[in-house]
């Protein structure tokens, strides 16, 4: 694993490697709990804790991948792994989700509800509810920060699983005030919902990333920028419209490309540097990515407007080559 951390940004590397250690500790209090007390509930959420141990385990060798440079076997990079992982984690959530709702439907069915100390279980309970609501916060933070789906996923489930460990603990409660000991096995099947719900959620986005589904929000930065450029009440450098825009993600890394119309008259210097000067704006907006412009002679009146702003194109230092 200490390998594999060498290739990510410290930040990163840290936020994953402190989770899937957190989610070992939680699964060792969560199953000590489970033990005690025998609650179909705090056992639906120690397999929840399961499948963060693996989530996090799988997410330390995604972002090491996701960081490996682009080479001639994967020249868009490796970004696409942290798709995967989303996915896999969603995946796993379904699964406990199944297994889960199994447990407690054979409870609830054949009534084998028998609780013992509630006293201990709610202990650990409150210690894994601080633990993954701290650290769930934080990888959803470090993640948003980075662009990093993996990280972001892996807070989202770690949030879930402090959710469910409320759940649980909710169970406990009643069972101790009110003596009624189906309610361990009911609490069990509304946590069930909430992790089919989450792992579809995951699911639908990482397929979409794999998919190359357009993100609305990069859709209207991208048109943005281009719109500004539009005509002689444009910003220079001017252009006369532009279509074909498309743009997907690699993981947290964003690729572009598009067709822009130009005046005619220009010279084929001229028409790079525009295509480098608007490349290389939105790939500042973005973050991390590539735009590629490909650059056509526009034959309507509106081409006036370029020709008379034409001789002002500024070549921005470090611009990409059209």
């Amino acid at each position: 694993m200490f390998a594999f951390l060498r290739n990510i940004p410290r930040v990163e590397a840290r936020a994953a490697s402190m989770s899937l250690l957190l989610s070992v500790l939680l699964l060792a209090m969560k199953l000590t709990a489970y033990v005690f007390t025998g609650s179909t509930a705090i056992f639906s959420d120690a397999l929840e804790t399961v499948v963060n141990v693996v989530a996090a385990a799988f997410a330390v060798y995604a972002l090491h991948v996701a960081h490996t440079p682009a080479d001639k076997g994967h020249p868009y990079g490796h970004g696409k792994i942290e798709f995967v992982s989303a996915g896999l984690e969603g995946l796993l959530i379904i699964v406990a989700a199944a297994v889960t709702f199994v447990r407690a439907v054979d409870t609830l069915w054949y009534g084998r509800v028998h609780l013992e100390h509630t006293g201990i279980g709610l202990i650990f309970l409150v210690a894994a509810i601080a633990g993954n609501g701290l650290l769930g916060a934080y990888l959803i933070s470090i993640g948003r920060a980075n662009s990093s789906m993996t990280l972001e996923a892996d807070g989202r489930h770690l949030y879930a699983d402090a959710v469910t460990s409320v759940a649980a603990a909710v169970a406990l409660v009643l069972v101790r005030l009110t003596g009624w000991a189906y309610a361990d096995p009911v609490i069990a099947l509304l946590i069930t919902a909430y992790f089919a719900h989450l792992g579809v959620t995951l699911l639908r986005r990482a397929g979409g990333g794999l998919m190359d589904r357009q993100d609305t929000d990069d859709e209207r930065l991208i048109e943005g920028i281009l719109n500004a450029h539009l005509g002689g009440s444009g910003k220079s450098p001017s252009i006369c419209s532009f279509h074909k825009l498309r743009h997907r993600h690699s993981g947290r890394y964003h690729w572009v490309d598009f067709h822009v119309m130009v005046d005619p008259s220009l010279s084929v210097g001229a028409g790079h540097d525009i295509a480098s000067a608007i490349e290389y704006e939105i790939e500042q907006a973005l973050g991390e990515g590539n735009a590629t412009a490909h650059i056509e002679p526009c034959d309507d009146a509106s081409c006036a407007h370029a020709r008379a702003l034409g001789g002002s194109v500024p070549q921005p230092l470090g611009a990409a080559g059209a």
